[in-house]
């Protein structure tokens, strides 16, 4: 499987994605907007309160093409981040106090740069979260040691694996993923993640394989935990239950199964203005392979940046960023319904 980008897919073009979600179908005409919401919530404009998180994109290369991936990445995609742009991402935290930053991809793991960020961001005292797909670790004998690494400067894992049985995990991220997932799982018990008093933190994350909103994140958390450890012995910490976003192969997949109209009226009439008030784009700031701002993961896959004069990571200056409104558009339902959903689960 390639990754959209590759194939020539019109909606490898995040214009195309945003004319879709604007008004795809006349099944979703009458549905109110996102900023209508918002404003009868009284929370429009949305604004940023102080960072909590920095999370930095650091390349859309990837080892698996996963069906429902709103990065559309993949073995295919070159898109890397540069050791430059790393060094601006570092001059930037050096002058704030954002306490955690939050490498993804891709698999950031690939980025050949990976380890020597990782490094000089603990020598800035902030926590690391590095969103690991499992599989690579697995992948190369290069990757056998990840576990020992993330051990060694203490970061902190989130892991996907979208359910505790090989159909369901399969059918959304390739064949022989649940193998290699339980494989890496096991790896990463056995130097201290997941145990407890260890310290090291093993976050899982679910996120639905059909067109339809998760369930509760604690019931899920509970039946994730008994299954892993009956079946195959391992434990983890917290899981994390994530609404997909209708963004790039998701939105391709619920366009393909004819879901769109369906799922976006989900959303829609789940909206909750608690979870609109907690969304993860208020304080978390993030940062493209090639060092442009935007509000959130999603945004950026939309080429949404921020509604500031600082665009890039190079020009970072926290006070311009504190004065802008978050650019908000049909796609921000996903993170506002039922519990709410962000990076780090629900919000409610």
């Amino acid at each position: 499987m390639k990754s959209l980008k590759a194939t020539g897919h019109e909606l490898a073009d995040s214009a195309f994605q945003l004319t879709v979600l604007s008004r795809e179908a006349a099944a979703t005409a009458h549905l109110p907007r996102f900023h209508q919401q918002l404003a009868g919530a009284g929370l429009l404009p949305l604004r940023p309160v102080a960072p909590a998180v920095l999370q930095i994109n650091v390349g859309k290369m990837c080892n698996q093409v996963c069906r429902h991936c709103h990065v559309d990445a993949g073995p295919d995609r070159k898109e890397i981040m540069t050791r430059a742009t790393m060094q601006q991402c570092l001059d930037a935290l050096a002058r704030t106090d954002i306490p955690t930053v939050d490498l993804t991809g891709g698999a950031p793991e690939m980025n050949p740069d990976f380890r020597w960020f990782v490094e000089e961001i603990t020598k800035l005292g902030r926590k690391v979260l590095v969103r690991c797909n499992l599989t690579i670790i697995v992948a190369n004998k290069k990757y056998h040691d990840l576990p020992e690494f993330f051990r060694q400067h203490g970061v902190e894992v989130v892991s996907s694996l979208p359910f505790y049985s090989a159909d369901k995990t399969d059918r959304q991220r390739g064949a022989g993923v649940f193998a290699d997932s339980i494989r890496a799982l096991h790896m990463l018990n056995a130097v201290g993640y997941g145990q407890e008093g260890s310290g090291l933190v093993l976050n899982l994350v679910y996120n639905p394989g059909g067109a339809f909103l998760p369930g509760a994140q604690q019931g899920l958390e509970q039946q994730f935990k008994r299954a892993l450890l009956k079946d195959h012995g391992i434990v983890f910490n917290n899981l994390f239950a994530i609404t997909n976003l209708p963004v790039s192969r998701y939105l391709d997949y619920l366009i393909e199964s004819n879901n769109y109209a369906g799922y976006m009226e989900k959303l829609v009439t789940a909206f909750n203005p608690v979870a609109a008030a907690g969304v993860m784009c208020r304080s978390t700031l993030s940062v493209s392979w090639d060092g442009g701002l935007y509000d959130c993961d999603f945004n950026q896959m939309l080429d949404l940046g921020v509604a500031s004069p600082v665009q890039h990571i190079r020009d970072f200056d926290a006070a311009a960023l504190a004065e802008r409104a978050i650019v908000i558009n049909e796609h921000c339902y996903g993170c506002t319904a039922g519990s709410g959903s962000s990076c780090g689960g629900t919000t409610v």
